[in-house]
């Protein structure tokens, strides 16, 4: 059974930092390209970053370029995202995902392409 746990979401002001985690369990973590997306209410979930599986390559979404930084722990089974000078557009429910296909070269920004899912982390900025 694959679990997907994100965590270190929370309420921050406007210009603050958050790091989320995501720790995989049930599959094998490192084949896997990863994913964070973000669902604010009455939106749809959309693509804010994702890493291939070997850590190398990233692809952000424009609303999160030099500000959000996407990497993995291979070996501890995580993915992080680092989020930085925070707006209060970014307030969201933000979700791990791991792509369905393992190996895959190319990042994908879609939500069909992931298989996996996290319950999501709240993420409130306050101005």
């Amino acid at each position: 059974q694959v679990q997907l746990i994100e965590s270190g979401g929370g309420l921050v002001q406007v210009g603050g930092s958050l790091r989320l985690s995501c720790v995989a369990s049930g599959l094998t973590f490192s084949l896997y390209p990863m994913g964070w997306f973000r669902q604010a209410p009455g939106t749809e979930r959309e693509f804010v970053a994702g890493i291939n599986w070997r850590g190398d390559s990233v692809v952000y979404a424009d609303s999160g370029k030099g500000r959000f930084t996407i990497s993995r722990d291979n070996a501890k089974n995580t993915v992080y995202l680092r989020m930085n000078s925070l707006k209060p557009d970014d307030t969201a429910i933000y979700f791990c995902a791991a792509d369905g296909q393992k190996f895959r070269a190319a990042i994908r920004k879609d939500v069909s392409s992931y298989n996996y899912w996290g319950q999501g982390t709240q993420v409130t900025v306050s101005s």
